[in-house]
Order: C-alpha cells, then structure tokens, then sequence
C-alpha cells in the first residue's frame, strides 16, 4: 500500500496535476482509520489508499477537493460532539455512524506551479525568463534564432509555431515580443487553451494591434482575455521592474482563479450527495445505499440514516 501511494504521488507530482494527501493523525475506536493511514486524493474524486469508510471518506473527499480549489490545508475533526463551530483551518463534523469512534485527518493539497510561457525574445522576455525560475516555475520560450545565454537555464526553447501540447492548463503567456512578429505571436497565443495571456505594450500599440488581429478574425471576446499593459501597475520602468510586475499579476490572477488555472473543468463535487440524515456527504457512484423518493434519488453513509429516512422520509425531504 505504501509503494502505491508513494507511486501515485510522484505521478502525479511529474504530471502537474493538482491533488491532496490525507493522514489519519489521531483516532478513537472502533473508528477504522488508524493514525499512519494515508490517501491521496485527485481533483475527480478519485482515492488512492486508506483513511476510513463511511462517513470518514465522504466528509474527506469533500474536504479535499475543497483543499484543491482553496489551496489551503486543514484539520478535519470528526467525533460525537463535531457539532462544535470550525475555525479557520480545522473543520468539525459530527461522527455519525452507529460504530461510533473519532477520528483526526490532516489534509495537504498540493498544487502544480504554473508554467510560464515567454513569447519573444525581448529584455524583458529575459528578466522574465530568470525571474520565474527565481521562482522555480517551468519556464518555456517561443521565439525563433533565441540566444541560449539570455535564457539560460530554462526548461524549453520553442523555434516555431505553438502545438496545442505547449500549453497547459496551468500555463501562463506573456507576450514580450516588442515589435517582433507581435501580432502572429499574440493570435497564436489567444487561439491557445491558457487562461492568462499577457502583452507587454502600451495601451496605444496594444488597441493598434488588436486592429489587425480583428481583421484577422479574432473576436472582441478573445481580444477581452488579454492583460495589457501587462503586469501589476508599479511604475515599472527597467526590464526586471516589468518582470517582477508580471509575475506579480500571474500570482494573483492563480490565487484568485485557481479552481479555472490550476484544475480542469471536471468537477468532482457533482458526484456527491449529503445526506439529508446526518449532512455528511456521499459519493453517489459509490453509495451502497440509495432510496428513490418521490422520482429523486437519496444516497445514504450508512445503514442508520436509511434505516431513519425510511422511517420518516417527509422530515428529510429536499425541496428544490
């Protein structure tokens, strides 16, 4: 078990996908996760390993694809009295399978960095290009006859055009090329799946541009993705004074878009259910008990909470 979860973490780490672990710190009995269980959780729902059932795995899977979306890691109490208010990094449930028990869990996400595509080869193409491995971003550059000094250390050198596979969901393009094929270089990059695109001009050159890139068939919707003047408005004058207000700007659009830069559209959430019994959440694909009440469908954690829904499914009716 060990192997696989030290397997799929490193998979997953290579790979730039975003994912959580989870670590049973503490446990009451009978509760079944033991303190040293461990899981890794993907951004679709998806358990590798062993933190618990029942209710433990639905109230976890929820917690940490809301980890993966918020990037911050938290405690996750679950014990007779979970009734108690959560605090800011510690959540609290209430144990509410009939085995009883308590259980601590820890729950880290871990989040790609996004990978920074420079396009162009410009002074501040190459303070970017330093800085963000400052940073220790991916870093590729797209320009042609590039001088490998300027860009020393970088990850990637691209002579030609884009391929759909240069770009990531967690990719970030900066435009510097500056008087150099600007237009090919900024439809290229709007045709692309990132989410952030940048263009290093002043406002008058960027409005000339957009003019032929309109005409090239481009649409005002596209043309509405784009960052410019890019970067954070510092009064930025030097070449790394414009990096740094770039990378700034990158940094806050991820803490604010993250769900969108950093995961896909799948959304794992869709899949759970929380139980109008107890309020925890479960999987529906994996639910083990399902009741159909008035033409909808209710998913169980457990034994009891059907057991009292078919008792007085009225009081637990969900009305859209």
């Amino acid at each position: 078990m060990f192997h696989q979860f030290i397997d799929t973490t490193q998979k997953l780490y290579q790979n730039k996908e975003p994912f959580a672990i989870v670590f049973v710190v503490n446990r009451e009995v009978p509760s079944s996760g033991k303190p040293g269980d461990k899981a890794v959780i993907t951004k679709d729902g998806t358990i590798t390993g062993w933190i618990g059932g029942g209710c433990t795995k639905g109230i976890v899977l929820k917690e940490a694809l809301d980890a993966i979306k918020d990037g911050k890691p938290r405690l996750v109490k679950i014990s007779p009295d979970g009734k108690v208010e959560s605090k800011p990094g510690v959540m609290c449930y209430p144990m509410v399978c009939h085995s009883g028990g308590a259980v601590e869990l820890y729950i880290e996400p871990v989040l790609p960095k996004p990978q920074l595509l420079i396009m162009g080869k410009s002074n501040v193409a190459m303070a970017l290009a330093r800085l963000g491995k400052g940073m220790d971003y991916p870093v590729v550059v797209a320009a042609k006859s590039v001088d490998s000094e300027g860009f020393e250390g970088v990850n990637r050198i691209i002579e030609g055009n884009l391929q759909a596979s240069d770009v990531t969901a967690n990719t970030c393009i900066v435009v510097c090329t500056q008087g150099e094929n600007d237009e090919d270089a900024l439809e290229q990059a709007l045709q692309s799946k990132a989410e952030y695109v940048a263009f290093v001009a002043s406002r008058r050159k960027a409005a000339a541009i957009f003019h032929t890139l309109r005409q090239r068939g481009i649409t005002n919707e596209q043309l509405k993705r784009v960052k410019s003047p890019a970067g954070l408005d510092i009064h930025a004058k030097l070449p790394e004074e414009v990096a740094i207000s770039i990378l700034a700007e990158i940094v806050q659009f991820i803490r604010e878009e993250k769900v969108e830069i950093l995961t896909t559209k799948t959304d794992a959430s869709s899949d759970l259910f929380i139980n109008p019994v107890c309020n925890v959440p479960v999987q529906k694909s994996s639910a083990k008990h399902i009741i159909n009440f008035k033409e909808k469908d209710y998913y169980f954690c457990c034994d009891g909470c059907k057991v009292a829904f078919e008792r007085e499914p009225e009081k637990y009716e969900i009305t859209d």
